[in-house]
């Protein structure tokens, strides 16, 4: 198995980890041009590698060097859609995006979507047989952690009802319509107080808007954190919170159900297919502050409801584990490659 990725700071361009060969490269972050060298890299690596299959694991960035693959060194390829490949394909002029979509998709040996929103996108683009696979989470990261002790570590006071939202400072992360929706909030209940777990561009925007409405005593923007430790965070919250504009199948809900979390999500993309109404979590319309603080406020009011929707998201997290994810991915490779 070889896995080629880009090159981020302070890492080999090659190694080896867990019997896995790693090869990165480095892609320069110019709008539209810079993807042609990073595909151009790619294929020679995959010439060097002669793999019997190629997974492209996103339709543009790693999907079009998958099918230069296909066509020049006759390698079949498998290409999985992960979101913003399909709801923002916005990379280059749209046109030209799409003929690329189209392209990629037309090729593929076999093509997976993350749920039936994004197969139905995907088919828009390229009418053909598409299989829905979702992602995978490991459950064992989240199971026993003390909440009090989690609590204790984020410096969180005893009567504090923590909100959290963790995720890029972007646009379309809808981050904020949440800021104001805790505006509402903190009107009815004083306890309340939300986490920022993240960064992004919108980072200054968002902490001007929470200035301008005089929240800066509970809204702490905590930062970008290292992937293992979101489930301390999550273990010490009350209410996960997602008001995204769009969104193809977010791990960070996973992370949130397998914690226990009763969840506020805005009803956009695969989140539906994620998000059971009043059963684990509750869908909201996308842009509307005063939703989200109703479902808010509704969750920190009733403990019996909130315990219900935790107990149905534990149980719910695990149709997600890797364990079944692998299992199909493979009887796709058997069956159709």
């Amino acid at each position: 198995m070889h896995v080629v990725t880009s090159l981020d700071k302070g890492l080999p361009r090659e190694s080896t980890e867990q019997g896995f060969y790693v090869h990165r490269t480095s892609w320069r972050k110019v709008r539209f041009l810079g993807f042609i060298p990073f595909w151009l890299k790619v294929l020679l690596l995959l010439k060097k590698i002669k793999p019997d299959i190629v997974h492209g694991q996103d339709i543009i960035g790693m999907g079009v060097p998958s099918f230069l693959a296909k066509r020049l060194l006759k390698r079949p390829y498998v290409v999985w859609g992960r979101g913003t490949d399909v709801y923002l394909p916005g990379l280059f002029v749209r046109p030209l995006s799409k003929l690329v979509l189209r392209l990629v998709l037309r090729d593929a040996n076999t093509v997976i979507a993350l749920t039936e929103d994004m197969k139905r996108e995907m088919q828009k683009i390229w009418n053909r047989d598409i299989f829905v696979i979702p992602n995978g989470i490991d459950l064992e990261r989240f199971d026993d952690l003390p909440r009090d002790e989690m609590r204790v570590k984020l410096q969180a006071k005893v009567d504090e009802r923590l909100i959290i939202f963790v995720g890029r400072f972007r646009p379309d992360k809808g981050v904020t319509y949440l800021i104001e929706a805790m505006d509402i909030v903190r009107q009815k209940d004083q306890s309340a107080r939300l986490m920022l777990v993240g960064e992004g561009p919108e980072e200054d925007s968002l902490r001007q808007l929470v200035g301008q409405l005089n929240l800066g005593s509970c809204i702490n923007f905590v930062g970008q954190i290292p992937n293992e430790r979101i489930p301390q965070y999550m273990a010490a919250a009350d209410v996960f919170v997602l008001p995204s504009l769009y969104e193809g199948f977010p791990n960070v809900v996973l992370e949130a159900m397998a914690s226990g979390l009763p969840i506020v999500v805005s009803k956009v993309g695969g989140l539906p297919e994620i998000v059971e109404d009043g059963q684990n979590g509750f869908l909201v319309e996308s842009k509307n502050p005063e939703q989200i603080a109703d479902k808010i406020l509704l969750l920190l009011r009733d403990d019996e409801l909130t315990r219900r929707i935790s107990r149905n998201n534990k149980e719910k997290a695990k149709r997600y584990s890797w364990g079944s994810v692998v299992a199909r991915l493979e009887e796709v490779y058997q069956n159709h490659l």
